[in-house]
């Protein structure tokens, strides 16, 4: 018996040791891309960036590399690196950043740290002939300053990094550094936030404080407020816009798709149930979908309407609240939560529907089958604003 477990410990071990790898060359590889863009703006602005220099530069550039470091030094590639630099100034840790313009002098990463000065190469008393430093000097000084967006973080690689360049705000690009490495996404996961505004979503309905807690923190569920979007984007599941659509088909396609819905929902969704049945002294209800939110510590059920929202779409999910508060609460839980997913809805019905204490546990969110624009998300949130205004003026 314990061979099996000595192999577990050995192969434990070697994956441990390839993940550290891995990362060590990814962080080598977007350092040195961030040098090549900084080497090329430095150049630019040496008085010789009059009108197309920059560009012949780069072509020029570019064919001499490729010759001698393949295809991922194009000129392409280049203008990459020159964003790249351009985007993210303050990128590596103060001490790495001083060495790193100064080649001639040793490169101090931590003056406190005896084991790292310790391992160091007898030739670090003499003056260093490579202008980047070693991805484990790198690692150890990222791991040692507390990381602020803009900033290397080891767990991002270069096509992440390259993903971010296309986000235009620093705010926004700030934000989505923030929560791909808090969520660990994949560079496809977090093209896919971006391309789904989900910045936007979520800036859209908070104040200035708000906003500079999205660019600084994250997204940060605090309330059951923070946990839903509006509106919920679901293109992942490819059907599309059809007055046909019923709520079957959309809740199989759903489940059939349960990973990108759970990354769509946000952090701390976890599948309970569909179809839960219900009986109420004979009569039968269904559920379609039941989750357990790990942050707000509650139930949430989710109620799928492909038509426009009703108030007795709301009374009935309210029923399936009420139901699970009384009957599957249990002690540590806290109240549960309702949403419903609808095609269109009317603000001011779901208002007057709801009492105020109840619209702190009822939500309703339209869902899209297909990528919004960012000009059609303001339009749309404009809409609905000037709906609850005129609501508020008739009360």
């Amino acid at each position: 018996m314990r061979r099996p477990q000595l192999y577990q410990r050995i192969r434990q071990i070697l994956e441990s040791a390839r993940t550290n790898v891995a990362r060590s060359v990814n962080t080598t590889q977007v350092v040195a891309n961030w040098l090549v863009g900084r080497e090329i703006v430095e150049e630019e602005q040496k008085g010789k960036a009059k009108a197309g220099y920059g560009e012949q530069l780069l072509d020029k550039m570019a064919g001499l590399l490729v010759a001698d470091f393949g295809k991922g030094y194009s000129a392409t590639n280049l203008r990459w690196y020159r964003q790249f630099y351009l985007s993210y100034r303050e990128f590596l840790p103060e001490t790495i950043h001083h060495a790193l313009r100064d080649e001639s002098a040793p490169i101090s990463i931590s003056k406190t740290s005896k084991k790292h000065h310790a391992l160091r190469d007898k030739s670090d008393a003499s003056p260093r002939k490579s202008s980047l430093t070693p991805p484990t000097e790198i690692g150890y000084a990222v791991r040692n300053q507390s990381w602020k967006p803009g900033h290397l973080h080891p767990n991002l690689s270069w096509t992440h990094y390259r993903t971010l360049l296309r986000v235009d705000k620093a705010e926004a690009r700030a934000f989505y550094e923030i929560e791909a490495i808090k969520n660990n996404w994949a560079a496809r996961e977090l093209e896919r936030q971006i391309n789904s505004l989900l910045y936007e979503r979520l800036a859209l309905s908070k104040d200035k404080k708000g906003l500079m807690r999205l660019a600084t923190k994250g997204h940060k569920v605090q309330q059951p407020a923070d946990v839903f979007k509006d509106p919920v984007v679901i293109e992942f599941l490819g059907l599309p816009e059809s007055p046909k659509l019923v709520e079957s088909s959309l809740e199989e396609a759903l489940i059939n798709n349960l990973q990108a819905f759970l990354l769509e929902l946000g952090k701390g969704f976890a599948f309970v149930a569909r179809q839960e049945r219900l009986t109420l002294d004979g009569d039968h209800f269904y559920i379609d979908l039941v989750f357990y939110h790990t942050v707000l510590k509650c139930y949430v059920i989710i109620d799928l309407k492909t038509g426009k929202l009703t108030h007795q779409d709301l009374g009935q999910l309210q029923l399936y609240v009420n139901y699970y508060d009384h009957e599957r609460r249990t002690k540590g839980d806290n109240p549960s939560l309702g949403l419903i997913l609808c095609a269109d809805k009317n603000d001011a019905v779901v208002k007057y529907t709801l009492g105020p204490d109840q619209q702190k546990k009822i939500f309703a969110s339209r869902y899209k089958l297909h990528l919004p624009t960012e000009v059609e998300l303001k339009a749309e949130i404009r809409r609905e604003l000037e709906v609850l205004r005129k609501g508020d003026d008739k009360a």
